[in-house]
């Protein structure tokens, strides 16, 4: 009996299989996982179910993921063909559905093919690295901070600072952060360590200097001190070569499709 997905005598053959006929064909399912084949489907589909599912190779699954992977593809397989199921797929709806997927999936395999064609050359990776050193050149910051709960706490923190009250011991007092034992100490750190709201604050501040105004963050409210601030010595190329490669090929390929765009707009 062919049972192919896509053939004509699938939808006029499955019409007269029985309930009785359908569970006999789930039993004779069953006796071929141990090959990795059933009668409804080839094992191209087993394998890109199973690799979906489990996100490792086809050949790596266990005999459960496996059993598991041809257990619901049956139910996929058999269902689909049912004469019922058969005319839903005719609905506009499905078919709208089914068109959009396939474009999704020649679309996705094209950006793949188009990006692993389209690699950045060594001298492109070596460009894009110094104009980002030249662009922002990494920077750290040394700060401290005092957290409480209210922004009336934090003003009133401030009232004192600006009285000549010692930061580390309003710290030590006041704080609820972890760091409230150090005197608010956090070390040397770069703004893209910090919550925004916080980082924002200390970019703009001059060295030596306490906040003006407390700063609110998820965590409560800061009183923040920059103790000192630095260049930061930029990383090394190799160690993130990777990651302008795959910024440059993913650059390509938007170029390629926004000029696509603009020929098919003129």
């Amino acid at each position: 009996m062919n049972l192919s997905l896509g053939s004509k005598s699938v939808g006029t053959r499955f019409v007269a299989i029985s309930l009785s006929a359908a569970v006999f064909l789930f039993a004779s399912t069953a006796s071929a996982q141990e090959a990795g084949a059933t009668p409804l489907f080839g094992n191209d589909v087993l394998d890109l179910l199973i690799e979906s599912r489990n996100q490792k190779p086809a050949s790596q699954a266990t005999a459960e993921e496996r059993a598991a992977a041809i257990d619901e593809l049956t139910n996929i397989y058999l269902v689909s063909n049912l004469p019922r199921a058969v005319e839903l797929g005719q609905s506009p709806q499905i078919k709208a559905q089914l068109d959009l997927q396939e474009k999704a999936i020649i679309f996705n395999a094209f950006a793949t093919d188009y990006i692993a064609k389209n690699q950045a050359t060594d001298q492109e990776v070596f460009n894009t690295y110094q104009e980002q050193i030249a662009l922002a050149p990494p920077k750290e910051f040394k700060a401290r901070h005092i957290l409480v709960d209210t922004q009336a706490e934090a003003l009133a923190l401030i009232e004192q600072l600006q009285g000549g009250a010692d930061f580390v011991e309003l710290a030590k007092e006041h704080s609820t952060g972890p760091s409230a034992s150090s005197g608010g100490d956090l070390g040397w750190f770069t703004a893209q360590a910090m919550v925004k709201p916080f980082s924002d604050a200390v970019g703009t501040m001059e060295d030596g200097a306490f906040t003006a105004a407390p700063v609110q963050t998820q965590f409560g409210w800061h009183v923040i001190l920059r103790e000192d601030s630095r260049d930061s010595a930029p990383p090394p190329l190799e160690s993130v070569s990777d990651v302008i490669k795959q910024r440059i090929a993913q650059q390509k390929f938007q170029d390629f499709i926004q000029n696509l765009r603009s020929n098919v707009s003129e």
